[in-house]
């Protein structure tokens, strides 16, 4: 973990950002559940979004070629390529590590906070349902994908649906730049929202009005 000079936590996915620019990679290989502000990077050409999990980002990595990194929003980072560092090559690491963006992030000129304010002002807020079966959390993140009218009553009050994707559960982009991710934990009893905005009190009132819906909807 990583904090700003105000005692600010910097997540793990914002740290992938700061570090991919900072080693002049070209091509990022994240989760879908990460902050999508690296499509908005500029020296960023492409961005493979992967289900959640390590294997499947370092699975996208060997389908890209050329300057490739790939991390999660836990924190860990890959490097597919050999780049300049301050003091000399670092070599490619094929396994997560957590000490690159942590040292990357720190080696940047300014105060923390300053840097990551100048990433793209997307932000993320996640939470859990406990003690759900995944096949009730499964089934009904399945009626909410092939019922239209049935997800519009869950969006009731959020915002019209613009796109969706089904990479790793039922992420839904609103139009107002807000997302609502539903997915059911893939090793525990638990139904994870992920939810991202243009401000953080945005993407925190998302999270919250998505968890008392979903509480309803799987009877807790």
């Amino acid at each position: 973990m990583l904090t700003d000079e105000k005692g600010e936590v910097i997540p793990g996915d914002i740290l992938g950002q700061i570090t991919a620019t900072a080693l002049g990679a070209e091509t990022v290989v994240t989760p879908i559940s990460s902050n999508s502000g690296v499509t908005r990077l500029p020296n960023i050409h492409k961005v493979i979004r992967t289900r959640i999990g390590s294997p499947f980002v370092i699975a996208g990595m060997g389908e890209a070629k050329g300057r490739v990194v790939g991390y999660e929003a836990n924190g860990g980072f890959l490097l597919g390529f050999e780049a300049s560092g301050p003091t000399g090559p670092i070599p490619p690491l094929p396994t997560r590590d957590s000490f690159l963006p942590i040292i990357a992030t720190l080696a940047q000129p300014g105060p923390l906070s300053a840097i990551v304010a100048a990433q793209p002002a997307r932000f993320t807020k996640a939470g859990r349902l406990q003690d759900v079966h995944i096949g009730v959390s499964a089934a009904l993140v399945s009626r909410l994908t092939e019922n239209g009218e049935e997800r519009a009553a869950f969006l009731h009050g959020f915002g019209a649906e613009t796109s969706l994707d089904t990479t790793d559960g039922l992420r839904i982009s609103l139009e107002d730049g807000g997302i609502v991710h539903l997915r059911p934990s893939g090793n525990a009893p638990e139904f994870r929202l992920y939810t991202e905005a243009e401000s953080p009190e945005a993407a925190q009132d998302l999270l919250d009005r998505g968890v008392l819906r979903l509480r309803t909807l799987v009877g807790q």
